[in-house]
């Protein structure tokens, strides 16, 4: 079976809020929770990044995340922010629906969240630190519809790939913050 390709920026389906997953044991949330996970898999194969992806960048309207801090992926299911940080800051992100351009946002600097687990249990992540909290917004964005593309900063916050690689120090002097890609 061929994996789903993720979508690009401009498919109307990214714009959709995402419906609660309702029961993590049928059959076919399994099969979709696999297809998530082997997205991810495969894309960090092909481009060499790439720490999660939500579910409807692959056309599945559903809220839950994949992800891949380094120990192999697992998904969050209805995840959802329940504490930010007052304090804020910048940073050049990127995203699946647009490999070629990075897009200078701000985000919180710590989150609290709140989902359920592949085995159904209620789990809560405090107190964030910046990298991880930084990923979890991207993706939970996801879920609601939100592209990094729509919390561009400015009308200049956006830079293909191949011109921030060719002039990194001088975008990342731009920004309060820098992914350093994990694979």
């Amino acid at each position: 079976m061929s994996l789903p390709k993720v979508l690009p920026s401009d498919d109307p389906r990214l714009k959709q809020v995402a419906a609660s997953v309702v029961d993590v044991f049928t059959p076919e949330f399994q099969e979709q929770s696999r297809n998530l996970k082997a997205c991810l898999d495969a894309f960090r194969l092909q481009h060499g990044f790439g720490r999660g992806i939500a579910a409807p960048q692959i056309g599945m309207p559903l809220r839950f995340i994949a992800l891949n801090l380094g120990t192999g992926s697992f998904c969050m299911i209805n995840p959802e922010i329940v504490w930010h940080s007052e304090v804020r800051f910048t940073m050049w992100d990127d995203c699946m629906c647009f490999p070629d351009t990075l897009v200078k946002v701000q985000r919180y600097v710590s989150i609290s969240v709140r989902f359920l687990d592949e085995s159904g249990q209620v789990q809560e992540w405090h107190q964030l630190k910046r990298d991880l909290a930084e990923l979890l917004q991207h993706e939970i964005d996801h879920l609601d519809g939100v592209l990094a593309l729509d919390l561009a900063v400015d009308q200049d916050a956006m830079v293909s790939r191949q011109e921030f690689e060719s002039r990194r120090a001088f975008f990342e002097a731009q920004v309060d913050y820098v992914i350093h890609p994990t694979t």
